[in-house]
């Protein structure tokens, strides 16, 4: 999963299970992720993607087993701000604009206005969204657009372990496509990982390292 001479584990899962009222959505789960390094989550919809993915971001503790960032900070404020995931749904906040959306995270660190704002500009043109897009309220922009802010909201912030569930679902192919070069360029540039979960087939292939959630385990594709 990883390239380059020089490589650390990010994220590591061992022997994970992960159990909702009382059903089993994934066992004996063992993985890791090197940086830098990519990989695509395949499967279903319902198969434990999005479980998995919250898990490996540390937002969901494993009903069993252990996760572990050695390639991360091991202070667990520090780490938080190192890690960022795309849900399926946008989340924007309604009252903000598209473009304090993308800086709240930013402001929320201490980062100057000034600098907020480049950081802005720079991830919503890397997602195809011109400057005026963030100008306007969540409201007033498609689905397809809001997912795109969603996603300049975690470029923005550069993290060394970047997690997007399904984040071209709500996109036309020409988008899907920049979004997936937007996600992955940031990760290269930045020496981190990246995960994308996807049930497209056409995402899937474009990635040189694929596992398949089913039958609640990890089957590796390639």
């Amino acid at each position: 999963m990883a390239t380059g001479d020089e490589v650390a584990t990010v994220v590591e899962a061992r022997s994970v299970a992960i159990v909702f009222a009382d059903e089993i959505v994934l066992e004996s789960v063992d993985m890791s992720l090197d940086a830098p390094g990519e990989l695509v989550i395949s499967g279903r919809s319902g198969s434990g993607k999005t479980s998995l993915l919250l898990v490996l971001a540390g937002l969901v503790p494993p009903s069993s087993g252990t996760v572990v960032w050695p390639g991360l900070a091991a202070d667990t404020s520090v780490r938080h701000e190192e890690i960022a995931m795309i849900f399926q749904a946008p989340s924007l906040i309604a009252e903000l604009t598209a473009g304090e959306n993308v800086a709240l995270p930013l402001r929320l660190r201490g980062r100057s206005r000034e600098d907020a704002a480049r950081a802005v500009a720079e991830s919503l043109d890397a997602v195809g969204l011109e400057a005026r897009h963030g100008m306007v309220l969540p409201s007033e922009m498609s689905g397809g657009e809001q997912q795109r802010v969603a996603v300049a909201r975690a470029l923005a912030t550069r993290p060394r372990l970047l997690l997007a569930d399904e984040p071209t679902g709500a996109l036309d192919r020409v988008h899907a496509t920049a979004v997936i070069d937007a996600l992955r360029n940031s990760v290269r540039q930045s020496g981190g990982s990246l995960v994308v979960s996807t049930h497209d087939e056409e995402v899937a292939a474009g990635f040189a390292a694929e596992v398949a959630v089913e039958d609640r385990g990890l089957r590796w594709v390639r």
